[in-house]
């Protein structure tokens, strides 16, 4: 398939992994570098380099696991009806292979000490589940907030046993209309009602008595969702014209970068999910998880 789209089609080349654009994000929207760092497992190749070096460009701080035989993992996007819809086509490859043992490394055991918050995706249960509960042990050890991404709906489902198993030590769960629903559905919820599914996943079982879990749903054009000790809130998306959407992809990393960003800067949830909205709503204009030169967020 990637020979074919490089063959047929005009192909743009982004600097991706659904984690790794929420750091980028997160990071362009503060001023001072090194302020969110990012793990994962690449390739010592070319698409390796581009990816790192991306992600320092961008004032990540970066501490990968290299894979000595694996290439780096890619992905397809193909676009359709103006950025309207998308369908993805991942190759894994060296991100499959993150190994709990990286974590151990004293420069890894410095990050995860020196930080705060936790954020990672559902994709991360596909890989390694033992560096999920690590991590997820030490932030409810150390009073901090442990955020994770429902990121498809198939992983609310094939992956349910690793996830369940994650859930109890989330403060903050973020997803999308449609995963929501099929978290819904894994977990006998009865209801398609996004507020409803909201509320029930706040109530979920959970470990740290003292950071009520916070649960909030996207849902494209329509309000954000958020719940918080049995309260709704919801926020109005930002209009868009259609003819000035070019990629939805990334919108959702995207919009947990912004929330990220205010959220380490201890704002108020109201300005993380505007903050949150706005970003999302700046990446749907370019094509990938592409950003304008600078923020221009304001209340």
């Amino acid at each position: 398939m990637y020979k074919e789209m490089v063959e047929h089609y005009q192909v743009d080349y982004t600097a991706g992994g659904a984690c790794q654009n929420t750091m980028r994000v997160a990071q362009w929207m503060v001023k001072d570098k090194n302020m969110f760092a990012f793990m994962g497992c690449i390739g010592k190749d070319k698409f390796g380099e581009i990816l790192e070096s991306k992600a320092k460009e961008a004032g990540v701080l970066v501490s990968y696991q290299y894979h000595e035989t694996l290439p780096t993992g890619t992905c397809a996007v193909a676009i359709t009806d103006q950025g309207a819809n998308r369908s993805l086509c991942a190759y894994l490859s060296a991100a499959n292979c993150f190994s709990r043992e990286h974590l151990d490394l004293l420069v890894n055991q410095t990050i995860i000490n020196e930080a705060q918050h936790f954020y990672i995706t559902s994709f991360f249960l596909t890989v390694s589940p033992p560096s999920i509960m690590q991590v997820a042990e030490h932030a409810c050890e150390k009073n901090k907030t442990f955020c994770m991404n429902l990121s498809a709906p198939f992983l609310c489902q094939i992956f349910k046993e690793p996830m369940m198993q994650a859930m109890p030590y989330v403060d903050i769960l973020f997803g999308n209309e449609q995963e929501a629903a099929a978290f819904s559905q894994e977990q006998g919820f009865g209801t398609e009602d996004v507020e409803e599914i909201a509320l029930k996943i706040s109530e979920l079982p959970k470990k740290n008595k003292l950071k009520p879990r916070i649960v909030i749903i996207t849902q494209g054009e329509n309000p954000v969702v958020l719940v918080k000790e049995g309260k709704i809130t919801k926020y109005p998306a930002i209009s868009v014209k259609p003819e000035e959407i070019v990629d939805t992809n990334g919108a959702g990393d995207a919009f947990v970068g912004g929330f990220l960003a205010q959220f380490v800067h201890e704002k108020s949830l109201d300005v993380c999910i505007k903050a949150g909205i706005y970003a999302a709503t700046e990446v749907i204009k370019k094509s990938g998880c592409t950003l304008p030169e600078k923020p221009n967020f304001v209340l």
